[in-house]
């Protein structure tokens, strides 16, 4: 089968592909599905030069009709649903199952960015002075860039265009050069839902094409997620130019299982947090701490979880876990274990060297336990970014939160537990941005902010919901007067 080659989307067309290619790869069967375009600074600006044009008129749209087309949207990706679903597991890996829950979660983003005429609502106040009222209005930031990860290619694109395009912007999106298909499939669904040409623009490309965006004097405001190093480039880089910025970075998150928890539904909820997407989710579940006599059991459980879990390609039936991303995450994730077990960890279930019949060239690792992992090493500060969960015993709740707030990231903390006491005392004290209690992954719905922490997030506003109004709008304020005796001339 002859791989697909990609082309950039620009102004509501297709555009010629006049650079170098990038192999996309099924990290199921080593196939090459695709090749995507690397484009250059030239590439990048005229795509920008064509947004900047688009977003003139575009802003001049009322509200109440920009959210008709995001209405059509809608019902565009519910209509193509399964076969968005396909693209993202083909591409990405994950199974059916999980890519289906990924694009759900686009469409509610879309369904909320349908609320904009009511949340881009401004604020006035009657005479500040006599005679003197003065209000505050939310105008569109002009052009905005998204530069997204390949770990959800359906999802993390939506925390952020529809709110902007909602808002009044037109959009430059840089998929993953690693699963551009999902976001190509997307930006058509767009074209035919009616939006104007150049308002939705997809660009190709690698670490050139970042760095083009980041510099570009056109692009006020940019949008990232991935890891933490990268994150922390973008952000530098995007406000040194003057740019509106919010990066979502790494993660390293921890549940704590408590002795009066109910080990098996515990068990069972943080496998799937620290397994599922096979680990490459900014929200899995990394590291677990389990209070004094919940120590064994839960270890116990969740090693028989572990070690049954059935791993393939995501489109066959019954397959709980696909692959990693590529041949180089699969040995960086191989190597970390074998790090782990270096430092003294005890790996009571080993997923490197995982192989499945008739995918030989499939990147697989299997799930992972790494108990009693030095709670001062290097791997229990280490993003792995894969299906490996590190477990340590401690004696207190007290203990756990203290772990918790000195590490470095601060994306995402879960307690499990029967008591209300230990619960409000987590959510309370727990520097994390997202908190689950009895939830093993604490994904906010699309009205919520994703509130990263720390080195986990680098801006001020997070995607989703308000926040992302806020970010994709800038407030005007406006003093004015006038006096009787004007209006008497007239």
């Amino acid at each position: 089968m002859t791989p697909l080659v990609l082309t950039n989307f620009v102004a509501g067309g297709h555009a010629a592909v006049d650079s170098d290619l990038i192999d996309v790869i099924n990290p199921a069967t080593g196939e090459t599905i695709a090749r995507a375009p690397l484009s250059s600074p030239a590439v990048v600006d005229a795509a920008v030069q064509q947004a900047a044009k688009a977003q003139r008129e575009w802003r001049r749209v009322p509200a109440i009709e920009r959210v008709q087309h995001l209405y059509r949207l809608k019902a565009l990706m519910e209509r193509d649903f399964d076969e968005i679903a396909s693209t993202i597991t083909l591409e990405c890996g994950k199974t059916f199952g999980e890519s289906k829950g990924e694009l759900q979660r686009a469409v509610e983003n879309v369904e909320v960015a349908c609320g904009i005429p009511s949340m881009l609502q401004g604020e006035f106040s009657e005479d500040i002075a006599r005679g003197i009222d003065e209000l505050m209005i939310r105008q569109p930031v002009g052009v905005c860039a998204i530069i997204a990860p390949f770990n959800f290619p359906g999802m993390i694109p939506m925390w952020f265009l529809p709110y902007a395009v909602a808002c009044g912007n037109s959009v430059i999106v840089k998929p993953s050069e690693k699963v551009p298909l999902t976001m190509q499939k997307l930006g058509e669904l767009f074209h035919e839902a009616g939006f104007p040409a150049g308002v939705v623009n997809i660009v190709h490309g690698a670490g050139e094409t970042v760095d083009a965006i980041l510099d570009h004097p056109t692009i006020r405001a940019v949008s990232f997620v991935g890891s933490t190093a990268v994150a922390r480039h973008v952000y530098a880089r995007a406000a040194a130019s003057g740019k509106r910025v919010q990066c979502q970075g790494g993660a390293k998150n921890p549940i704590v299982v408590l002795p009066d928890a109910d080990i098996e539904m515990t068990a069972k909820i943080a496998a799937d947090s620290a397994f599922g997407c096979a680990g490459q989710r900014c929200l899995a579940s990394s590291l677990a701490f389990a209070v004094g006599d919940a120590a064994e059991p839960f270890a116990q459980a969740m090693a028989d979880i572990a070690a049954s879990r059935k791993v393939g390609f995501g489109l066959d039936s019954g397959i709980e876990m696909g692959p990693v991303i590529t041949q180089q995450s699969r040995a960086r994730i191989e190597d970390l274990i074998g790090k782990a077990e270096l430092e003294g960890a005890d790996v009571t279930v080993d997923g490197r060297g995982k192989r499945v019949a008739g995918l030989d060239k499939g990147t697989f690792v299997g799930p992972t336990i790494l108990k009693n992992l030095p709670p001062d090493g290097e791997i229990a500060r280490t993003e792995i970014f894969g299906p490996v969960l590190g477990m340590m015993s401690l004696a207190t709740v007290e203990e756990a939160i203290e772990r918790i707030n000195s590490g470095a990231y601060g994306n995402m903390a879960c307690l499990f537990t029967s008591s209300g006491r230990a619960a409000r005392k987590f959510r309370y004290e727990a520097e994390v941005g997202n908190v689950g209690i009895n939830v093993g992954v604490a994904a906010p719905m699309a009205f919520f902010p994703f509130s990263g922490w720390k080195e986990s997030f680098f801006g001020d506003l997070h995607a989703q919901g308000r926040d992302g109004v806020q970010f994709f709008t800038q407030e005007k304020v406006v003093v004015e007067r006038w006096p009787e005796e004007w209006s008497r001339k007239f």
